[in-house]
């Protein structure tokens, strides 16, 4: 696990993660350091709004206002580079007196990345109706009709037969394998 490359949320006053995010590019350039920081990244989204004549306007909007996320290999020049650039208040998940922080699981960054096009979304070539096999969690093994699909989120809805019934279960879409 150490001197692995992870994801760590960088708190930042609200307002400055653009500023904050130059910096610290500035700071790793100026460093040598990217082979120790080498993605840093601010959750956005598109969002429409509409306005009063009726158009309707895309807006650019941040998912996590205040926090920036930077890909890393933690050691002490790492993290003193990222704590001590300009507009940063901390690392979340640090208790703050010189501990280190805490990484991102993957099942909590990986829905971040997919949502801002950093990370590729796996297709899913499946149909309702069509017969799966559960590779994953507590039905793993079980075989399953779909029920449901939601490409947009990455989840379907499997029927698989359980006490004799024909029970919904909610799986994304690495949970299963085409029959």
């Amino acid at each position: 696990m150490e001197n692995e490359r992870r994801w760590y949320i960088v708190q930042t006053y609200s307002g400055f993660e653009n500023s904050v995010k130059i910096n610290l590019q500035r700071r790793i350039e100026s460093m040598q350091m990217e082979d120790l920081l080498s993605q840093i990244v601010i959750p956005e989204e598109i969002q429409i709004e509409r306005k009063p004549d009726g158009t309707q306007k895309e807006k650019m909007v941040k998912i996590f206002p205040g926090y920036v996320f930077v890909e890393m290999i933690v050691t002490d020049d790492s993290w003193f580079v990222v704590r001590n650039t300009p507009g940063v208040t901390g690392f979340l998940g640090s208790s703050g007196g010189g501990t280190k922080p805490v990484p991102l699981p993957p099942e909590e960054i990986n829905p971040i990345l997919k949502k801002c096009g950093l990370m590729e979304v796996p297709k899913m070539n499946v149909e309702l109706g069509e017969k799966v096999r559960v590779v994953t969690g507590p039905f793993n093994g079980q075989i399953g009709t779909i029920d449901e699909i939601e490409a947009e989120k990455q989840e379907l809805t499997v029927l698989v037969d359980m006490f004799g019934r024909k029970t919904p279960v909610e799986l994304n879409f690495e949970d299963i394998e085409k029959l």
